[in-house]
């Protein structure tokens, strides 16, 4: 019976320690590890529908969650459009028309350039840890990697739309491997999932999302980074006005 008792303590003990290390610990380092505090690099957007399929390459520079700027290098008939956001503001500026309009809260849920991302999600790119109380609730594989499953409820004065996010997190690398969004009412609007992780500029990181929606069927975007250079000097004037209109 001891031997038995301390089999059960020692599984036990195994367990809590699993689940020792703070789901903020956890989320903070996989959002560090694919954002870094500066970011500046190319990648290419496929919009998928049962109805078509679209591609647009894009060049971003990212300061943190507070800053950045997402030029359209092609196709011509896009190229030159450009997105800005300084914390929860953003602008657009279309390159045919020379107008640069600022984004209303109305706009906020409508699709950005045609992607299952919405203009919400770039000015809301939220900081998980401060937005949202966390925990960790099992382990389990993604793609054959043992991933901590993370639970996050919004705390109750945070901006954001999500009324649930699972997240899970590779235990060797600290890096994200699937995320699902839940509505208020606990419908699963979105799923992200990550793959095809290699080493660019010296980071290993997933170079190619998925979001796929879960409420239209056959719909998804993928985002594939071409390049990618982290923390790395970023002058002011690319967040400006002048160079949104350049």
């Amino acid at each position: 019976m001891k031997k038995t008792a301390w089999i059960i303590f020692g599984m036990a003990f195994l367990c809590a320690s699993a689940f020792a290390q703070p789901a903020e610990d956890i989320i903070k380092k996989a959002e560090d590890a694919i954002k870094g505090e500066t970011s500046e690099g190319t990648f290419t957007m496929n919009i998928v529908t049962p109805e078509y399929r679209r591609s647009m390459t894009m060049k971003s520079w990212w300061v943190g969650n507070d800053k950045a700027l997402v030029v359209i290098l092609s196709p011509d008939k896009d190229k030159g459009n450009k997105t800005l956001k300084i914390k929860n503001e953003l602008w657009s500026y279309l390159k045919n028309t020379e107008t640069t309009m600022k984004l209303p809260t109305s706009m906020m849920l409508m699709s950005w350039n045609g992607s299952d991302l919405t203009n919400d999600d770039l000015v809301h790119e939220s900081n998980l840890a401060k937005d949202y109380m966390s925990k960790v609730i099992k382990e389990e594989e993604i793609a054959g990697e043992k991933c901590w499953k993370i639970d996050l409820v919004p705390n109750p004065e945070a901006p954001v739309v999500w009324g649930r996010i699972y997240y899970w997190v590779r235990e060797k690398d600290y890096l994200p491997a699937l995320i699902q969004y839940y509505s208020e009412k606990g419908q699963l609007i979105r799923t992200m999932k990550f793959s095809d992780y290699k080493n660019m500029s010296g980071r290993f990181i997933p170079t190619e999302w998925i979001v796929e929606s879960n409420t239209k069927p056959g719909h998804y975007t993928e985002f594939i980074y071409d390049q990618v250079k982290f923390d790395v000097k970023i002058p002011d004037r690319i967040f400006s006005f002048r160079e949104l209109e350049k």
